[in-house]
């Protein structure tokens, strides 16, 4: 096989088995999963009265989830499999892009790198579009590198465009990756006919990524709960950020020159530079949002230990080809604590199937569910079987019928006729470690009648979540 196949196909492969290790995490699906879960098996036109009132900004991946769902059936595999398969794809741009710029060493070692980063391994197995994203950072980004080394036919620059309306499409926080090729394009000193059709295939990809921006900003209440920004917040990213300035001085950058440096650095740097100005005005900080930028990284720490095999070559050359295995098994053996977590299911803040096996058990026969907050009716739509035989008092709409995720509740004085006319009760919360402050009315008056008018007579958690079994007080005489 050719060594410039071998440079893209390692990286690939062993970012792939990575994502395959341990993919169902125990037939384990978290909150963020289980609304993919539930909407991608409702119909196309479920989804589409559902985006019109929440989700919006992931609508491209709910109905490309609902496709490959309809074709292979919901499970564990089919939800996780797209975000593996797309993080090998970033991982063998990474290698083809560092091969290209600093050679074999570089790209091999960008390419296995990525895979390894704590983040990535988080995301590789999650049922979400991040790794999706990253992917198309990976594509777009090694086509703009094709574009400035090389005279190439306008049909690249269509590619370019679309990449990047499709990443913007399923995340448009990852359109801050033109800002970063911006700055990439002004270090190389590109040419004026680079920079005119550079302009117009972003401008055309941000023109079409636009209704969507502007429509999600009437559901920005979605992200109401992420916590402002703060000093301790940047720890992480000035980390990333001086591992990453290592990396670019070691390439020995020059103004005028594509190098690692040139297109890693502002790959790693724009982004979460980007994030933070945003938060100043709507808290936004959230590492998934840009976790494209980590294929910057990637490509700078490639630099590292290509910088030190070619020293090492120089006056070693048996030796230097043992020094990128040597660093990966490192990585590997380091970072096996962190791997193991994270493939489990303490790895996430809920389990939202685990739930269900208990309230199997528990609801016996005559009982009445409820949810407390509303959101937690995910347990329900991801596992309907379970709930056979309960009575939802608390629901007026379904998910599915009131385009929403949780669905629509009954108002506060009828939820309290229906509890009160109940014997026993099945309550479906949070864990204390994970629970939020109860603050809506309707769940404050649940609490407060479940409180005063039942007592608890059994009581199960399991990975984040909590099922109670409440039975009526006997009235006093």
């Amino acid at each position: 096989m050719r060594p410039d196949v071998l440079v893209w196909l390692v990286p690939m492969l062993w970012t792939v088995t990575l994502g395959l290790w341990g993919l169902s995490r125990e037939s384990s699906v978290w909150r963020d999963e289980a609304a993919t879960w539930q909407v991608a098996q409702r119909s196309t036109a479920e989804i589409c009265r559902m985006l019109g009132n929440v989700d919006v900004v992931h609508g491209s991946y709910y109905l490309l989830m609902h496709a490959l769902f309809e074709c292979f059936g919901p499970s564990t595999t089919t939800l996780r499999l797209p975000s593996v398969l797309a993080t090998g794809v970033a991982a063998a741009c990474v290698a083809v892009i560092g091969h290209r710029l600093a050679g074999v060493w570089v790209g091999l070692a960008g390419g296995m790198t990525l895979g390894l980063l704590p983040a990535v391994q988080f995301y590789l197995q999650e049922g979400r579009s991040y790794a999706l994203v990253a992917a198309g950072c990976g594509i777009s980004t090694l086509l703009l590198v094709n574009l400035l080394q090389r005279r190439v036919r306008t049909l690249y620059w269509v590619a370019y465009g679309t990449t990047i309306l499709l990443m913007g499409l399923l995340n448009w926080l990852s359109l801050m990756i033109l800002a970063a090729h911006l700055a990439t394009l002004l270090w190389a000193r590109s040419e004026s006919d680079i920079w005119t059709r550079w302009t117009t295939a972003s401008a055309a990809a941000t023109a079409g990524v636009l209704p969507l921006i502007l429509f999600s900003r009437g559901q920005s209440a979605q992200v109401s709960w992420i916590p402002p920004l703060t000093w301790h917040m940047m720890i992480g990213p000035a980390v990333l950020l001086a591992i990453g300035g290592l990396g670019a001085l070691l390439d020995r950058p020059r103004a005028g020159r594509l190098s690692v440096a040139a297109v890693g650095l502002p790959l790693l740097a724009v982004p979460h530079v980007g994030l933070v100005a945003l938060s100043a005005f709507q808290p936004l900080f959230l590492d998934r949002y840009i976790l494209y930028s980590l294929l910057g990284l990637a490509l700078l720490i490639g630099s590292v230990v290509g910088s030190v095999t070619e020293a090492v070559r120089f006056r070693r050359p048996r030796a230097a080809r043992w020094i990128l295995p040597a660093v990966v098994t490192a990585a590997v053996i380091t970072l096996l604590p962190q791997s193991l977590t994270k493939r489990s299911p303490a790895s996430r803040v809920d389990d939202v199937m685990a739930i269900a096996s208990d309230v199997r058990r528990l609801k016996g026969t005559q009982s009445a569910v409820l949810f407390i907050p509303s959101a937690r009716r995910d347990t329900k739509s991801v596992s309907p079987s379970a709930f056979a035989g309960l009575r939802d008092i608390a629901l007026e709409m379904s998910p599915e019928q009131s385009g929403t995720l949780k669905g629509l509740e009954a108002s506060p004085s009828h939820i309290r006729t229906e509890m009160l006319a109940q014997r026993r009760i099945l309550l479906v919360t949070d864990a204390p470690q994970v629970a939020r402050p109860v603050k809506a009315a309707r769940d404050r008056m649940k609490t407060a009648v479940l409180k005063k008018h039942f007592r608890p007579v059994a009581d199960e958690q399991v990975r984040g979540r909590r099922v109670t079994v409440y039975e009526r007080l006997a009235p006093v005489q």
